[in-house]
């Protein structure tokens, strides 16, 4: 796909990968409700294959290779969810998966690439040494590269979490996702614009990574102050088409703390009982920390991953 997806394309891309993902359930809570002030439901993307909505983008690049480009391999860098994306779908359709992962990735989704049959190569956690790596791999391989968020396939896959959510609740004032690369903002602010052309997206980020929010106020990829934060699914800057997206069609970006993003996954846990990870709770973080715009609002939280490492818990 080489120009931002429309309606009827999102439309294809969901038929497409049905077969391959699960319809994750919406959840809600009356505790939680009360105390946010707003009625709340929560997309359960954390109980998506490979415990992470990035399943539906990586499933779609892989599916709409030809079968020439899948037989050579497809490769990818990322510190988690997407490098077992790209494993399941490689897998799924019969290739080879060559993982690029920073040496300080998660232990837990090094498993979870492992478990697919994905080969990692471990490089330092820069986005330079993960550019440069990948290069090699595909030298070495003939291998397609996928992007983790910087690519339409990827951003229509994404965007089915939306499609499915609308559906399920069709009245929505506001849907509320996290920010990191942009790959599933940009999918959400799509189908939100197409189905909901009334509803606000908006974003909820780290401090501790805030680069989205200088980029969406400048119109050009910045660069994060500084980087520090729990939530490591989000450490990664907006890519051009991601940022045009966003610019065109989201609200607005809520900056939040890691203690702030540490007692909503909290909340989450005990109220909802769910396993989320920390960059999955950034959103509910973000309303909570601006309860009075959301009072009395139909509110939609796409609860991104489930992959958290259970002895490092942050509570």
């Amino acid at each position: 796909m080489n120009q931002i997806p429309s309606l009827e394309d999102i439309k294809a891309v969901h038929e497409r990968i049905k077969p391959f993902i699960h319809l994750t359930p919406v959840l809600s809570s009356t505790s939680i409700n009360e105390l946010a002030g707003c009625e709340i439901f929560f997309k359960c993307e954390n109980f998506q294959k490979i415990g992470a909505f990035k399943a539906r983008g990586g499933m779609n690049a892989v599916l709409s290779l030809t079968k020439e480009e899948q037989k050579k391999g497809i490769t990818t860098h990322s510190s988690g969810n997407h490098a077992q994306a790209i494993a399941l779908a490689a897998k799924t359709v019969g290739t080879k998966a060559y993982i690029v992962m920073p040496n300080n990735a998660p232990i837990i989704k090094k498993n979870g690439v492992k478990a697919l049959d994905g080969e990692i190569i471990e490089c330092e956690p820069t986005l330079e040494a993960r550019e440069s790596t990948v290069q090699q791999v595909i030298d070495r391989t003939g291998a397609t590269f996928v992007h983790p968020f910087n690519n339409y396939d990827v951003i229509a896959g994404q965007a089915t979490a939306t499609v499915e959510l609308i559906s399920e609740v069709p009245n929505l004032e506001v849907i509320m996702v996290p920010v990191g690369g942009g790959g599933l903002l940009s999918g959400t602010a799509l189908a939100t614009h197409y189905l909901l052309p009334n509803a606000e997206v908006i974003a909820g980020e780290p401090e501790g990574a805030a680069d989205a929010i200088l980029s969406f106020k400048s119109g050009k990829i910045e660069q994060a102050p500084y980087i520090k934060t729990i939530a490591d699914g989000l450490l990664t800057n907006l890519g051009d088409k991601t940022l045009e997206i966003t610019r065109m069609y989201v609200k607005d970006i809520i900056l939040v703390n890691d203690d702030e993003i540490i007692d909503a996954m909290r909340l989450i846990w005990e109220r909802l009982k769910i396993v989320i990870e920390p960059s999955c709770a950034v959103p509910l973080a973000a309303l909570l920390k601006q309860k009075e715009r959301f009072a009395g609002k139909k509110v939609g939280i796409i609860l991104t991953g489930g992959n958290v490492d259970l002895g490092k818990l942050p509570f």
